[in-house]
């Protein structure tokens, strides 16, 4: 017996689990924590203030 591939149904398949990787991807993403300096920051502003 012979084995006949739905070829569209295969790519919709593929396509259908790559979009629910990728929002996966998407909603477990978290951002880069940065340190911020606060003195600096209030530093600069008082220079500019000055000027």
């Amino acid at each position: 017996m012979a084995v006949t591939r739905l070829k569209r149904k295969g790519r919709r398949d593929k396509a259908k689990s790559a979009v629910r990787r990728q929002s996966l991807k998407i909603q477990n993403f978290q951002p880069v924590i940065k340190n911020v300096d606060i003195e600096k920051i209030k530093e600069e502003f008082k220079a500019k203030a000055k000027t």
